[in-house]
């Protein structure tokens, strides 16, 4: 649990596991035909553009059928993306007005309904986003998205093809923001008269479109052949999307050709997978499972530093990875200690178990009145890796130095609800920190969004 001091109530800390690696399994495919893959999510995300459920939603509902005005460069296997052009084939920080971003858009862009892409439909999805009193403002869209762009405030048509997005200081983190923010058509909604009708016929400019979403049981993307980045045009004839929470149950599926992709495969049926003849692809990737402590307001023992330096102690990191079978490395902070926004901590996260029985003797916690605390997790979910077990090895750590940790667990889509509602939330009471894997490929994910003292939920997880 890395120490962090922040002015808000939510805290992160217990950074469990980081730089964890992607281990998808695939059966052997070529080019064409039908791809199924077994998704660890209980349902399909949300097709708004805003897709719900973390990292997984965005990559399977989100590259999917829309584009952003920036992207990663993901053919980078090995290092950092870099920010790339997408539907913005230009973008800079305005000489005369250093706090906004001037993007010049791509032209000859459709929707997926034949609509046009230009300045306007930029301008109308900020507003789905930020304009509570637009008429496409949707509640849900916002509150999934709201904490990845914080520093979103102002927005501007300059012509058809040039927009401004600022913000209420110059921000070096805008495009690391904006990548998040895929662009949906505002023809179709209007066509469909609003969110719910559009959620299951939605509209993009991405190299897929939809043919099919039935909520919890699939979703069917066909190749959007006219799409403007011939490059990146499927070679697919179709992509499938099956939730399968249950990681046996994913690689049953897998062994018996019902799917040819799954993610996040238990450690122990690697092997029986690769005897099987299925490829795994394994790739580490800057990735913390960490505990989001709630720090204030009632019965909240986590706010004394002793008590979380003495959790950070207690939990056995390597041990830990060897459970999940090498497929991730100890963490000692919000990023990789190579990262040169790693810093010089003063509290050095360690297995040190006698040094955590110490510190919670001296924060007034022993045999006679051990610690209590409560942790919403989750059974499955887009980057919790492996949730159950996990947990159930830091509860192991953590009694052995006599605290008593209890869960509560919960679907992945609540407990992201549960995150952005905030740890003064009435729902929150009985909880003293929740269990939310999450990328920190940038100083923004990694830092602003979780400590900016303008990032309290729902805007970011301060």
């Amino acid at each position: 649990m890395t120490e962090f001091t922040r002015r808000d109530s939510l805290a992160l800390g217990a950074a469990i596991v980081g730089g964890a690696f992607s281990s998808p399994a695939l059966a052997q495919a070529a080019s064409g035909g039908e791809l199924r893959i077994g998704m660890t999510l209980s349902d399909i995300p949300t097709a708004r553009g805003a897709p719900d459920q973390g990292g997984e939603g965005i990559r399977w509902m989100g590259f999917t059928l829309y584009d952003s005005l920036v992207y990663w460069n993901l053919d980078q296997e090995r290092t950092i993306p870099d920010i790339v052009p997408a539907l913005a084939e230009r973008y800079y920080p305005n000489p005369e007005n250093p706090k906004e971003w001037i993007f010049e858009l791509r032209r000859g862009v459709r929707f997926h309904d034949g609509s046009t892409f230009d300045a306007d439909a930029v301008i109308w999805n900020l507003e789905k986003l930020l304009k509570r009193d637009a008429p496409q403002y949707d509640p849900q869209q916002s509150l999934t998205l709201g904490f990845r762009i914080p520093g979103i405030k102002t927005w501007r048509r300059i012509n058809d093809f040039k927009v401004a997005i600022g913000g209420d200081a110059p921000d070096a983190s805008m495009l690391d923001q904006v990548v998040f923010m895929h662009i949906s058509s505002p023809a179709q909604w209007r066509k469909l008269g609003g969110w719910e009708a559009f959620s299951l016929q939605p509209s993009g400019t991405g190299p897929f479109r939809a043919q099919e979403i039935v909520p919890r049981q699939r979703a069917v993307l066909l190749p959007n052949t006219e799409y403007w980045d011939v490059a990146r045009r499927p070679k697919l004839d179709r992509l499938m999307l099956l939730p399968i929470p249950d990681g046996n149950i994913r690689v049953a599926a897998l062994l018996t050709g019902q799917v040819n992709f799954i993610e996040a495969p238990p450690p122990d049926a690697v092997r029986r997978l690769r005897s099987a003849g299925m490829v795994i692809k394994t790739n580490p990737y800057p990735h913390i499972w960490p505990y989001i402590l709630r720090l204030s307001g009632d019965n909240t023992p986590l706010s004394d530093v002793r008590v979380r330096r003495a959790l950070n102690l207690a939990i056995n990191r390597e041990e830990l990875v060897v459970l999940l079978g090498g497929m991730a490395e100890p963490a000692q902070g919000m990023v990789l200690p190579d990262s040169p926004w790693f810093g010089h901590p003063t509290f050095r996260i360690r297995y040190d178990p006698a040094e955590a029985r110490r510190l919670l003797a001296e924060a007034g916690y022993g045999p006679s009145n051990p610690l209590r605390i409560r942790f919403m997790i989750s059974a499955s979910g887009s980057g919790q890796m492996q949730p159950l077990p996990m947990n159930e090895f830091v509860q192991q750590n953590l009694r052995e130095v006599g605290v008593d940790l209890t869960f509560e667990v919960v679907e992945w889509n609540a407990l992201r609800q549960q995150r952005s509602r905030g740890p003064l939330d009435a729902t929150a009471r009985s909880l003293h920190a929740l269990n939310n894997s999450m990328g920190t490929s940038t100083p923004f994910d990694a830092f602003q969004r979780h400590f900016s003292c303008d990032a309290a939920p729902p805007r970011g997880l301060n």
